[in-house]
């Protein structure tokens, strides 16, 4: 199900690439993708995670993210205690966009309670909703509230949202900067879909494009540090930790490390993970992008489907490469991204 609607939204936003190429006497566009990779991903999970509902979704998530924001340029300030319930300008606005984003999504799950008739949807929301009517009434211990229900479609876009979105971005910069491995995929994916939209069944055959996108979070991982504290005393190679300590883990040195991932750690090459992700470098759990262990990204599946099926379509209609105007200057804005974006010359196949 979740698979039509990310190819539905991709479909829309590849015809709008159609309909500006035809317009043009060159026969080719340059785009700044990594705004368009960012309101896709916004439209996918608006329709994954609120389905019928995701005109209201997409305002709930557009709250968020203003909240985001927010928040992030608050984060260098000087801490003062209790600050944050003084009435500032930037303390109303975020009281203002919390207040919006609950008020708006218990407008959202009144409505589809109140009309559910025993059934509250297939999308994320429904499942949540019918877990807690149902489930939930077995085991009251288990059962989620309704503020918990609003603070899982939050986390579902805070982690969901530009972490996708910058995970395409990389990708379609490493494919333009490496044209070989843009034609290899490209044969992969008529191979096995065609010009049809892809469907579950088909992306499962994308061993190539699969090791691509390993191969980007490798180089690009949109999450650039992992956090954890220790539950005990524990000792980590030659370092003594107590309980309760916070460790920072920077997943760019990590990954971009030579006697981990061998001598050409620093160039793409996709092909190291052709024998499967655990044998890829010396370490089963080398590639961090996703976590691993009890804390591994919930959503890692869904995020890697919704990559394929991108890139997947994006193949079948275009061949592209880097613009002049691109300057390379990744940033960690919460996320690894452009900080001038992408600048992608975008041409269409021929017949």
């Amino acid at each position: 199900m979740m698979t039509r609607s990310m190819a539905e939204c991709t479909k829309s936003m590849i015809e709008g690439w159609e309909n500006h190429i035809a317009k043009e006497k060159s026969k080719q566009i340059e785009i700044e993708v990594n705004n368009h990779f960012e309101e896709l991903t916004a439209d996918i999970i608006s329709h994954t995670a609120f389905g019928s509902s995701y005109i209201k979704g997409k305002e709930v998530f557009s709250t968020q993210k203003e909240l985001q924001n927010l928040t992030f340029a608050s984060i260098l300030n000087v801490q003062i205690p209790g600050f944050q319930y003084l009435p500032t300008k930037n303390n109303r606005k975020m009281w203002s966009l919390e207040k919006k984003f609950k008020s708006t999504a218990m407008q959202i799950i009144h409505e589809r309670m109140a009309s559910s008739n025993g059934e509250y949807g297939n999308d994320l929301l429904g499942l949540m909703l019918e877990t807690c009517m149902t489930v939930g009434k077995e085991n009251n211990k288990n059962r989620l509230s309704m503020d918990e229900i609003i603070d899982e479609c939050k986390t579902f876009f805070f982690a969901g949202h530009e972490t996708t979105s910058h995970l395409l971005t990389w990708t379609m910069f490493l494919l333009s900067t490496n044209q070989d491995w843009q034609e290899k995929l490209r044969v992969e994916v008529l191979r096995e879909c065609g010009t049809e939209i892809p469907n579950a069944d088909m992306l499962t055959k994308l061993k190539l494009v699969n090791m691509v996108l390993l191969e980007v979070l490798r180089l690009y991982s949109p999450v650039t540090y992992l956090f954890r504290k220790a539950s005990q005393d524990m000792k980590l190679g030659s370092i003594n930790l107590l309980k309760g300590t916070t460790i920072g883990i920077p997943i760019p040195i990590l990954h971009r490390d030579k006697e981990m991932w061998g001598p050409d750690a620093e160039n793409f090459n996709p092909l190291r993970f052709e024998n499967g992700l655990s044998k890829a470098a010396k370490h089963p759990n080398a590639l961090l992008s996703f976590s691993m262990g009890p804390r591994v990204c919930i959503g890692q599946n869904f995020a890697m489907l919704e990559a394929k099926t991108v890139i997947a379509m994006i193949i079948q209609r275009f061949s592209f490469s880097i613009s002049p105007n691109y300057v390379h200057k990744p940033i960690d804005f919460l996320t690894l991204q452009p900080m001038h974006g992408l600048q992608i010359i975008l041409k269409p196949l021929e017949s």
